[in-house]
């Protein structure tokens, strides 16, 4: 191929991706509320009803203190998906209440409010157990057909238990693979 033909195509590619580029970044930019004036009197005008009553119904800003203690945390946790079940794959699904799980630990963490954790999970009585802080359902695979529990514990950032469910549930049998001898 004939290299200055190809260093053309390139730079007129590349050139028509920036002029593309421009044309996307030129649009109108977002409009944001405007921030009030400086010269804004220091009596403000009386707020109608309306305006009041929306104002009221928003939820605290997120940078002011919580002034009411929190409720206690609780977990709330589904039996494990049928589908799934059948096909030998435990999906449990959980949530958490009054409590958000995030990987965040140590004693500081404690001073965090709203109120954050992990689980602790332990399959069978099992004598050990594992932290999860995704929240994301759980997902246990090749646990045999019969019988299992599954214990789960709502834990606070030092892995102090706050509340724990168990389930009871039972894994089918599932159908022999064909013999394709």
């Amino acid at each position: 191929m004939n290299r200055p033909l190809i260093r053309r195509a390139v730079f007129g590619a590349l050139l028509a991706a920036s002029g593309l580029l421009a044309v996307a970044c030129s649009g109108p930019a977002p409009s944001a509320p405007a921030p009030p004036s400086a010269a804004a009197p220091a009596t403000a005008a009386p707020v109608s009803p309306d305006a009041a009553a929306d104002e009221s119904s928003w939820p605290p800003a997120p940078v002011v203190p919580l002034t009411t203690p929190q409720q206690p945390p609780t977990i709330e946790v589904d039996q494990p998906l049928p589908d799934q079940l059948a096909k030998g794959l435990v999906v449990i699904r959980y949530r958490p209440h009054n409590l958000r799980i995030v990987p965040v630990f140590g004693p500081n963490a404690l001073d965090v409010t709203p109120r954050i954790g992990h689980i602790h999970v332990s399959v069978d009585d099992a004598p050990w157990h594992w932290a999860d802080a995704s929240g994301e359902p759980l997902i246990i695979q090749f646990l045999p057909p019969g019988p299992h529990k599954v214990w789960i514990g709502l834990a606070d950032p030092t892995h102090r238990i706050l509340d724990s469910k168990t389930l009871s549930f039972v894994v089918p049998p599932r159908p022999a693979a064909p013999d394709h001898h």
